[in-house]
């Protein structure tokens, strides 16, 4: 078999990276189409994956737009050199576009109902867009529903295991009680007309956390933090911020990947979520009580401290994480059998 993965976004790294490598072991043909963007490739290169990068982010009104033209262009150049039975993507309008025009199967992996324009081109050109079991729109005979969550492509127990030591090499004492904070940039196409933490809420949320609840705050950032707390900023590398989340006493920000994460990894979870409406796999985490989300920012910050004061929340998080993993599968697994049925068809 000849795969092809497009992966545009560090989130798509996590996410293929397993199946990738899977595949590659056991002598299929697999290239990667990468692109520069934030910390894709060096995630890209950490794991050991080959892979060639296309376009970058483009600067500008128009930028992404620009884009996206030449991504396709080059991704069709690159489709029609390599022949691949199947590509591989997480809505990318590109990867749907090239895979019809040339008659190649392509699985979509789908998980946010606000994707809006992205969503609508390219759906319809996918072979077969899979979502989580919750996901709260439908695509027709084309979609398949399993049970599960991005996230536990690389964070389920069969992909992943806390390694303390990961922690220590890079300087931190994973036995020390501390937090992890996360603040996205809000750029997002998802996120226009949408406003999250100001840098006097940010800066309130780290010092009540090490003075009510004495923990070393770690903050993970998009854009730029105030000046008194950039030497809060995560000392290990992009590929370790798994294992300091999984060791981390409480997880607080307003990005949904890092809270499902942390959710996943039986990391007690405070979410602050500007947006109205909820996406499906929220509803689901809720109900296991695995994250907790609020839309005030007062009442967000009020969650975390109360969290990481809470000497009982680590056990109940652990519980109910074992609850989750009883009625979910290795998103992996599933994967590899999706993209090996298509590609067979």
């Amino acid at each position: 078999m000849r795969a092809l993965f497009d992966v545009s976004h560090p989130a798509h790294v996590h996410l293929f990276k397993h199946a990738a490598a899977e595949l590659g072991g056991e002598g299929h043909d697999v290239f990667v189409a990468s692109r520069e963007k934030d910390v894709t490739t060096d995630l890209l290169d950490a794991a050991g994956i080959a892979h060639s990068p296309l376009t970058g982010v483009c600067d500008g009104r128009y930028g992404t737009a620009r884009e996206w033209v030449a991504r396709e262009g080059r991704l069709l150049r690159l489709v029609r050199r390599f022949d691949p039975d199947v590509v591989v993507s997480r809505l990318n309008p590109a990867a749907a576009h090239v895979s019809r025009l040339l008659g190649v199967p392509n699985v979509v992996f789908h998980d946010s109902e606000f994707a809006g324009l992205l969503e609508r081109v390219t759906t319809p050109f996918a072979t077969v867009v899979c979502t989580p079991a919750g996901f709260g729109r439908d695509f027709g005979e084309r979609q398949r529903r399993y049970e599960g969550f991005h996230e536990l492509a690389y964070l389920h127990p069969a992909r992943f295991e806390p390694d303390p030591d990961a922690l220590r090499e890079a300087g931190v004492d994973p036995d020390e009680p501390y937090a992890v904070l996360r603040f996205v940039a809000m750029g997002a196409h998802h996120d226009v007309g949408h406003e999250s933490l100001s840098p006097a809420d940010k800066r309130e949320l780290v010092e009540r956390l090490e003075e009510e609840a004495g923990l070393t705050v770690y903050v993970s950032s998009e854009g730029p933090l105030p000046a008194d707390l950039d030497d809060r900023r995560v000392p290990v590398p992009p590929e370790a911020v798994h294992q300091l989340l999984a060791h981390a006493d409480v997880y607080a920000g307003d990005s949904g990947t890092m809270a499902t994460e942390a959710a996943v990894l039986a990391t007690p979870t405070a979410r602050f979520n500007p947006y109205g409406d909820e996406m499906g796999n929220f509803h689901e985490l809720h109900e296991y009580g695995l994250v907790r989300t609020l839309h005030g920012v007062s009442d967000f910050v009020d969650a975390a401290v109360a969290l990481a004061t809470d000497p009982d929340a680590g056990d109940r998080w652990r519980t109910r994480r074992r609850d989750m993993l009883a009625e979910k599968v290795d998103v992996t697994a599933y994967m590899l059998e999706t993209v090996r049925e298509v590609a067979a068809a």
